[in-house]
């Protein structure tokens, strides 16, 4: 999907005042009256009279409120913001411990429900055991809160995971699904235009250790580039987050693998009009 800035800074801006909940997307198909079809074996949202697809929408907000979080991350981390937040977890349990406390509390200061999940589970294990717990302790708990050692706040940290959208070990299970998907379109599309290719795997055999999904093993040209590589995301492709992968995956691939005259096509779950879909990106 391509959308201008202006469209773009309209959905973000309606995304400003809802939580990074499950609920919060029924506010959002609310705010953008829509009717849904299928068109391209993808599922489309027609907002205002325009195509704007539902995997698109959840990645701008995804994107969004995960920029909201970097910038607001340093204050639900102080000592005295997490005492409290701790201390009001366990006046509300206190009152009615089936209540959702924790995902209410989360909602209530403005951060992402499977974060706010991780601080009172990380104060809950220090304070049991003295000591400060392992990260791979905590991160186990997380994926699975049958192994808290309480059962209340076990049925906290999982209603916590299972309204997150944006954070979590369920999200990074679902994005991890939906990255692999689009390799696997990717590459049956390349098969069926009979297109000679070598993927992530194939290239690590051959000693690449940072590698994008596809190199052509022929060159073709689209819209008048010659492409010899093709990196799929499924994320929607704004300034900030295509930056972020030039200087964190796509140099790379070029000082390993390529000639800085090469092309590549990069594929993004939509972007701004203003950006070209295939291009160099020593020219971006």
């Amino acid at each position: 999907m391509i959308l201008t800035k202006a469209q773009y800074e309209e959905i973000a801006q309606c995304l400003v005042s809802v939580p990074p909940t499950r609920q919060s997307l029924r506010k959002l198909k609310q705010r953008f009256p829509s009717s849904v079809h299928e068109h391209s074996n993808k599922w489309w949202l027609i907002t205002q009279g325009k195509s704007q697809s539902q995997a698109t929408l959840l990645s701008i907000f995804s994107q969004e409120y995960q920029k909201h979080i970097k910038r607001t991350h340093a204050k639900h981390h102080t000592p005295e913001a997490i005492e409290s937040y701790y201390q009001r977890y366990l006046n509300g349990v206190g009152k009615n411990g089936a209540a959702p406390v924790l995902l209410e509390l989360a909602n209530e200061v403005d951060y992402a429900p499977s974060l706010m999940a991780r601080i009172i589970l990380e104060r809950f294990l220090q304070g049991r055991e003295q000591t400060p717990p392992s990260k791979s302790v905590i991160n186990n708990m997380l994926r699975d809160p049958s192994q808290i050692p309480d059962g209340v706040l076990a049925n906290q940290v999982y209603q916590c995971i299972v309204n997150d959208c944006c954070y979590g070990p369920l999200v990074d299970c679902i994005k991890h699904a939906i990255g692999y998907e689009h390799e696997v379109l990717l590459r049956d599309l390349l098969l069926k235009k009979n297109l000679s290719f070598l993927d992530e795997d194939q290239l690590r055999a051959k000693g690449y250790d940072k590698t994008p999904d596809f190199i052509l093993q022929v060159p073709v040209a689209v819209e008048g580039h010659i492409i010899h590589w093709i990196e799929s995301k499924a994320s929607f492709g704004d300034e900030c987050s295509h930056h972020a992968y030039l200087h964190g995956q796509f140099w790379s691939y070029w000082n390993r693998c390529f000639s800085s005259r090469d092309d590549a096509l990069l594929l993004y779950m939509g972007y701004f009009s203003s950006q070209k879909p295939s291009h160099n990106p020593a020219s971006a």
